[in-house]
């Protein structure tokens, strides 16, 4: 693919070049070889872009897939999440929020992006599980915070710290995702005893943030 681009046409200027093609390069490079053995170079033939037009972006191929997570877990949370289908303002329920929770568990979870990192470059995920916040932890607790707090106004979630819940909510979340197809012995994150665990994450969350408990 990267040849036929070559030939067809000169490298493009930095800012001519979708940021979608460089990124779904890397995604097809990280499916097929993994981060490892990922270099800028692999990055910019996939793309048919320059290298210089890579580190005029990103730094290195870390920075590279990590907006490419960004990318597709943004996009798996806009899904998931019951915000989208309810007008502005207005508060989804417990269930809408706990069913959003547990759809977005469910896609990260068998994601082919989240398998490939875990089963070839695992020490990918350690800075975001341990030292730091990404865009996308931001991105998901914002999301949760203000739907939480629309829901526990409205009355359907208890009273407490909108922040504080849906930090417990997505540290919840995150162990589910994570380490679940650990537990389940289904390491591509779904099956039978996937789908049984998810039942469990959606009445362990029901009950966290039922507001007659």
């Amino acid at each position: 693919m990267s040849q036929r681009i070559n030939n067809g046409a000169q490298p493009k200027a930095a800012n001519a070049i979708p940021e979608e093609r460089i990124l779904d390069a890397a995604y097809q490079l990280l499916l097929t070889i993994g981060m490892q053995r990922m270099t800028m170079a692999d990055i910019a033939r996939q793309a048919g872009v320059s290298r210089a037009t890579l580190y005029r972006r990103w730094g290195g191929v870390r920075e590279v897939i990590g907006a490419l997570t960004t990318r597709e877990w943004s996009a798996l949370t806009l899904a998931a999440m019951p915000a989208d289908g309810l007008p502005p303002g207005r508060a989804p329920s417990r269930a809408q929020l706990v069913d959003g929770v547990v759809r977005l568990v469910r896609l990260i979870r068998v994601h082919p992006l989240l398998r490939r990192i875990v089963e070839l470059d695992p020490d990918f995920l350690t800075p975001y599980l341990l030292t730091r916040r990404g865009s996308n932890t931001n991105h998901q607790l914002e999301m949760l915070e203000t739907a939480l707090r629309l829901a526990i106004a409205e009355g359907s979630v208890r009273a407490g710290d909108p922040a504080l819940l849906a930090r417990a909510v997505l540290l919840t979340a995150w162990s589910f995702t994570l380490t679940g197809p650990v537990l389940t012995g289904e390491p591509d994150g779904s099956g039978p005893e996937s789908d049984r665990l998810d039942e469990e994450l959606r009445l362990l969350l029901d009950r966290y943030l039922d507001g007659a408990a």
